[in-house]
């Protein structure tokens, strides 16, 4: 018994198709959905979406945070931002990271700190999930 699942962030459908389950990085804590779940709606945070895809297969995603509606085995997920982790440019991820560290170091006040906090996150996030996930062999 599978879900419906959609992810949609501003640029695209970035996924659509059944699976087995989907976990999500909640506002309290990371949650997985099966099928059947209660009816829900929540936040989501910062942190890597694991789908198990129909056929067996577990794929992950780097997420900026979003919400998650889930009603009668269909799974709706509004993304600020979706990578999969074996499309994560490393190198990219490391000089957002450091960017962001030096604009919270040299603070002035045309350094929005929420905005330097938030790019930081999601840069660590992402290099995270790309070496917890995924490893390019040499």
């Amino acid at each position: 018994m599978n879900l419906d699942l959609e992810i949609i962030t501003p640029q695209k459908v970035s996924y659509k198709g059944q699976v087995q389950s989907v976990t999500v990085p909640g506002t309290l804590g990371s949650f997985q959905i099966l099928y059947n779940h209660a009816p829900l709606i929540s936040t989501l945070e910062v942190g890597v979406i694991k789908i198990k895809a129909a056929g067996d297969k577990t794929e992950y995603y780097a997420t900026g945070g979003g919400t998650v509606e889930v009603l009668q085995n269909k799974v709706l997920i509004l993304a600020d931002s979706l990578e999969f982790a074996e499309d994560i440019d490393i190198g990219r991820a490391k000089q957002a990271m450091q960017r962001a560290k030096e604009r919270l170091e040299n603070k002035n006040e045309k350094v929005d700190v929420a905005r330097a906090e938030a790019a930081l996150a999601r840069a660590v996030n992402r290099l995270q999930i790309a070496e917890k996930y995924f490893t390019k062999a040499d």
